[in-house]
């Protein structure tokens, strides 16, 4: 996956007008002008019921945080003292890049 916007696409002339008057401090006239239209340009987009049903579903899914823990490690990164188990992480990594793996072949 790429992130960002590669060299070799040329940038359109709106966003360019519009970074340019963002650096230099331009809040108004034609750059601000070109700025908004380049904004509200585009394609529409729709989500779906089912993108919408997720999304609600997914908000009661909060996770619970263990505050004593998060102190002690909080403490123990302040005095120096915290070690990072390398191989924990990485196991846990591998593990969930296999259950995503699992997820898209089914």
């Amino acid at each position: 996956m790429k992130i960002g916007q590669p060299s070799d696409i040329p940038i359109p002339a709106a966003a360019s007008v519009a970074s340019a008057s963002a650096k230099a401090g331009l809040t108004g006239g034609p750059a601000a002008s070109a700025a908004q239209a380049a904004k509200s340009s585009g394609v529409a987009v729709t989500v779906s019921t089912t993108a919408r049903t997720l999304e609600q579903a997914g908000k009661g899914d909060m996770a619970e945080v263990d505050t004593e823990k998060v102190n002690a490690i909080r403490a123990a990164i302040e005095q120096g003292s915290y070690v990072v188990n390398a191989e924990a992480i990485a196991d846990k990594l591998l593990a969930n890049a296999q259950e995503m793996l699992d997820r898209t072949r089914r």
